[in-house]
């Protein structure tokens, strides 16, 4: 047995100056967010620090900006207004080294807030859908309070923790947050075609959520003997697992298991993973470690853009100077697909945005960050084509990337790259 209390008793432990730490994505624990922020009044200078998180961020409301502070190790869209506002921060990391963070103690935490299925009969929780650096914040926060929901699947893998190792719990029942996928675009859908066309049978995939991803799935169903080596999966990888098409069989790591150290979806996604031993969650630290990944052979990593200039260089944390995302684990897996026998590093992107505005360019915008360098790149994907810039030299490789821009820009990008570099 152990004690419960509500919501609002257990945040009481936080004091004015203290660092909290949120679990991420859709096990971003509602109830304690919400309980935190309502003590707005007595509290001053608590920084709140995480990756992206589903839900509601009252915290993160400007005019709590004396009580709240946000720190973004990735910035989601219900803190984003926290940069311009002023009440927020961005930490650029690799999602990699997001537990170094806390292990050495570069970001030390007071307080952990996680959300974590119901007790086994032998007093063992699952922290569910999202561990990433959780793990590291448990070991390292000073006290942990621990939302009990039994609608948190149990999964297999890393995440399973004692109670004893909790020191506030909270029983409170409510839905995990889900994250329902739109229809693609027939643009997305072109994309998709182009990108199955270089995944081969016997590979195994990292990608993000999202249209193209799901328009990439769409396409593999003839595939055979696909692995799952990805920081995180939503609903579009089960139907080619019960199809036996993602099977993992192949793989360097984990052979006959899907890996992932988040998981964002639906009610049926979080349904499937629910003590289903054929889907391991483990640390961050792990899945995206760029020596691990690299031993799946034929690891392809599909990632996405804001925008590529002509010479490769990604920018995919801003829009200029504007801060919009973050690095997450593009990097990681990028260099780790690289570095893998038969491997492939793909970017895939509109060639422009709803608003005609380019996303292959001939330079990027002042201020925008590069999270991939022209020297990590292999392939670039738009609707109009595979752009390989491996091994190209820089004039090659603005020839492929002119030729998978709009149609209706090219000539515009190729001369304006090329009167930008005269002198």
């Amino acid at each position: 047995m152990y004690k419960s209390v509500t919501p609002e008793e257990a945040v009481k432990v936080i004091k004015s100056n203290d660092r909290v730490y949120i679990q991420a994505a859709a096990a971003a624990p509602q109830a304690l967010i919400n309980a935190m922020s309502a003590r707005h009044a007595e509290l001053r200078n608590v920084e709140v620090c995480h990756l992206h998180i589903e839900g509601k961020a009252p915290y993160a409301d400007p005019s709590l900006r004396d009580s709240f502070h946000v720190n973004s190790f990735f910035i989601g869209p219900n803190v984003r207004h926290t940069i311009k506002a002023g009440n927020g921060s961005y930490t650029p990391v690799f999602l990699s080294e997001v537990p170094l963070l806390f292990k050495r103690n570069i970001v030390n935490l007071d307080i952990a807030l996680i959300q974590v299925s119901t007790p086994d009969k032998h007093g063992y929780c699952s922290l569910g859908v999202s561990i990433e650096a959780t793990l590291a914040a448990i070991d390292n926060a000073k006290h942990v309070i621990a939302q009990i929901n039994p609608r948190m699947p149990r999964t297999h893998g890393e995440g399973i923790i004692h109670i004893s190792e909790l020191d506030t719990l909270v029983e409170f029942e409510e839905p995990i947050h889900e994250h329902l996928m739109s229809e693609p675009t027939d643009i997305e859908i072109k994309i998709g075609d182009f990108v199955a066309g270089l995944i081969e049978d016997e590979s195994t995939l990292q990608m993000g959520i999202g249209s193209i991803p799901n328009a990439v799935l769409r396409n593999l169903t003839n595939h055979k003997n696909l692995g799952l080596h990805t920081e995180m999966f939503s609903d579009g990888v089960i139907d080619l697992i019960l199809k036996d098409v993602i099977n993992g069989n192949y793989k360097g790591v984990n052979p006959g298991r899907a890996l992932a150290t988040f998981l964002m979806g639906s009610k049926r996604l979080y349904e499937y993973v629910d003590d289903n031993p054929f889907i391991e969650l483990r640390a961050s630290s792990y899945v995206n470690d760029v020596s691990i990944i690299r031993q799946n052979p034929k690891m392809v990593a599909i990632n996405s853009a804001i925008e590529v200039d002509v010479t490769g260089q990604v920018c995919a944390d801003s829009i200029g100077t504007r801060l919009y995302s973050g690095v997450g684990g593009q990097m990681d897996f990028i260099r780790g697909a690289s570095l893998s026998e038969g491997g492939k590093a793909i970017i895939a992107l509109p060639s422009t945005t709803a608003k005609g505005i380019n996303r292959i360019v001939p330079y990027l915008k002042q201020g925008a960050g590069v999270v991939t360098t022209r020297a990590h790149v292999h392939y670039v994907v738009t609707e109009y084509g595979v752009a390989n810039l491996y091994g190209k030299t820089i004039n090659q490789r603005v020839k492929e990337l002119v030729y998978i821009a709009h149609p209706d820009h090219r000539e515009a990008i190729d001369r304006e790259y090329f009167e930008a570099t005269k002198c």
